[in-house]
């Protein structure tokens, strides 16, 4: 296949292009042309500032006098309708399929287990990010471009150590905790089930939905069966770098969700419209489009590559000093409230 993606270094979308690229499609990336990461052997690269119409458009503009097309073109960066909707006018002349990558986040919740099918409503009162991932959603189903939608959940790879907060851009923080003997926050109790999904497994399902015209017109998960529980979560990181089960007994602490939003204001969005809620997916549609598929990576061993990727630089091992700070706060707090009550 022709396989146009609009991004193509992220987590996600740089796995995605490493396995086309190594099942023989043509492939042609679309991004500024800052990040540090090669692009697979081959790859065509246009640069171009993917947000802006205009610029995309007229990057693009050699190919559309040349009659070229693309049986998909991967849309990562648009994260709102007005950009889904340029993106249209734009792909239309060039692609068989659109599909773009959104969030199942945008669900909403439920006060009992209920496993979140493709069907299950998108209303997040909380999240700007996912409620405007669902209205990207609803231009293109008002759209004549042939497309899909692809919702992955939590996703992980080599860059990225999943954390519940205070991890996000700096992600080598929860691990350096760890390893310091600093207190390692629980939300909640920690029993809340959760479903990360390795990034290489992420990009096995979507490859499997180009160019398949079964895949026109649906929504679809991309996510893990593997459902943990936040202690779980947090006890194979710490295992994975090389904590004992006593010494992570005796560092976590269990912060309710409302106290870890009230130290950090910014976080509310995606705690409240999103990890303080249980996940699991159904995953009998990508099963179905995609036959042979399954999520091939434990989370056992994915955190173990993770942290693995980030010792072989030093540099990679960032901290955020005021994620720091807030943990360190909030989970004193609670220590010492545990003791008083003891007492």
């Amino acid at each position: 296949m022709r396989i146009l993606i609009v991004g193509g270094t992220g987590l996600i979308s740089s796995e995605l292009a490493t396995q086309a690229a190594a099942a023989g499609h043509e492939l042609t990336l679309v991004t500024r042309g800052r990040s540090p990461l090669a692009a697979p052997p081959g790859t065509r690269a246009v640069h171009a500032d993917a947000t802006d119409a205009s610029s995309l458009r007229d990057a693009l503009h050699g190919m559309r006098l040349r009659g070229e097309r693309f049986d998909s073109v991967v849309q990562f960066i648009a994260f709102t309708p007005e950009h889904v909707a340029a993106d249209v006018e734009t792909f239309a002349p060039l692609t068989d399929q659109y599909v773009l990558v959104a969030t199942s986040a945008a669900y909403k919740t439920y006060d009992r287990l209920h496993v979140l099918t493709e069907d299950t409503p998108q209303e997040n009162p909380h999240w700007e990010y996912a409620r405007l991932k669902a209205e990207c959603e609803a231009v293109l189903r008002g759209s004549a471009i042939p497309w899909t939608v692809v919702r992955p959940a939590h996703t992980y790879g080599a860059s990225k150590i999943p954390g519940y907060t205070g991890n996000s851009s700096h992600p080598w923080t929860l691990v350096d905790r760890m390893r310091r003997g600093a207190d390692i926050v629980i939300p909640g109790d920690g029993t809340s089930l959760w479903t990360l999904t390795h990034a290489r497994d992420v990009a096995a399902g979507m490859l499997g939905l180009l160019g398949n015209d079964a895949a026109f017109g649906r929504a679809v998960h991309v996510t893990s069966d593997e459902a943990l529980t936040w202690r779980g979560i947090h006890a194979a990181i710490a295992r994975a770098a090389g904590l004992s089960d006593e010494a992570f007994a005796a560092q976590a602490v269990c912060v309710p969700s409302d106290a870890l939003v009230a130290a950090s204001p910014s976080s509310a969005g995606g705690i409240y419209g999103d990890k303080m809620h249980a996940a699991v997916y159904d995953t009998s549609t990508l099963r179905s489009l995609v036959p042979g598929w399954e999520a091939r990576v434990p989370f056992e061993q994915g955190i173990a590559e993770a942290i693995a990727w980030f010792e072989a630089d030093p540099a990679r091992q960032t901290l955020d000093e005021a994620a720091n700070a807030m943990l360190d706060r909030v989970a004193r707090i609670y220590r010492d409230a545990l003791a008083e009550v003891a007492r």
